[in-house]
């Protein structure tokens, strides 16, 4: 398997190619290293940053998943994101904003890679049931600045976990990381304004729609060393997932947590 050509983004090409699909966004840049893209965007914010601002990083030296694990990706085989926002929707809503990025990524993928795409809850996006992105919300006063790292041409011994993949594996139709990122960021700009302005209730539904996690059996760990395990059984308005653990117990709502698929039982 031959791996492209891991050229350096064309800022002022992104941007042209960008703009002509979409007015949301205002300002995109890329660098060539930074330590991490939602630090840098979050420091923006608090000086007051327009929302629909972008950075991509070809390479981040201090990039952080969830439950703070390391995120690393070879300079040029992913797309390294970062995009502000500043919700009309109250706070309690804001919960909802990874699984939106998560739909408006599954339906980019598909229209531009044609791969079709599963989510798993909270944020990750899973191809052929192997992780191909993660997304990693935060709130910063008034704004919300999420980050997605997408695997684009990684090879197998590059991926920095086990169970996870790229496009470049997954067969894309569709490699170049210019091309992928404009329909991305097309699509987010869409999604974001219906639920602007209609509520969480369409990204919900159509997050139900291409889920891994809703009828599966899940085991979750908490944080604080807690465990549980059940069905997944639905998602609330404020995206929180639902979980039957069985034996007559009552559903639990899971705000935050990481969660592993578990083998159908039987």
């Amino acid at each position: 398997m031959s791996t492209p050509t891991r050229k350096p983004l064309d800022r002022h090409a992104l941007w042209t190619s960008l703009s002509e699909k979409s007015d949301f966004w205002n300002q995109v840049d890329v660098v060539p290293v930074t330590g991490s893209t939602n630090a840098d965007l979050a420091e923006a914010a608090r000086h007051g940053a327009r929302e629909g601002r972008v950075l991509i990083a070809e390479e981040q030296s201090a990039g952080r998943g969830r439950l703070d694990r390391r995120w690393v990706s070879p300079a040029g085989a992913g797309l390294t994101m970062s995009f502000l926002l500043r919700p009309a929707l109250p706070r309690e809503q804001w919960g909802t904003l990874g699984l939106l990025t998560a739909v408006a990524l599954e339906e980019a993928l598909k229209a531009a890679c044609g791969v079709s795409a599963k989510l798993k809850w909270p944020n990750d996006v899973l191809l052929e049931g192997r992780k191909v992105c993660g997304i990693l919300a935060q709130a910063e006063g008034g704004a919300v600045v999420v980050g997605t790292g997408l695997n684009v041409s990684l090879t197998e011994e590059e991926l920095p976990v086990p169970g996870g993949t790229s496009l470049l594996l997954a067969g894309a139709a569709e490699l170049d990381r210019e091309a992928i990122a404009v329909a991305f960021l097309t699509h987010l700009a869409a999604v974001y304004r219906s639920w602007n302005e209609r509520g969480p209730a369409s990204v919900i539904e159509r997050w139900r729609r291409n889920s891994a996690t809703l009828g599966s059996h899940v085991a979750v760990s908490f944080p604080n060393g807690r465990k549980l395990s059940g069905r997944a059984v639905g998602i609330d308005s404020e995206g929180r997932l639902q979980i039957d653990p069985g034996g007559g117990g009552a559903v639990a709502t899971v705000a935050a947590g990481d969660v592993v698929h578990l083998r159908p039982q039987g």
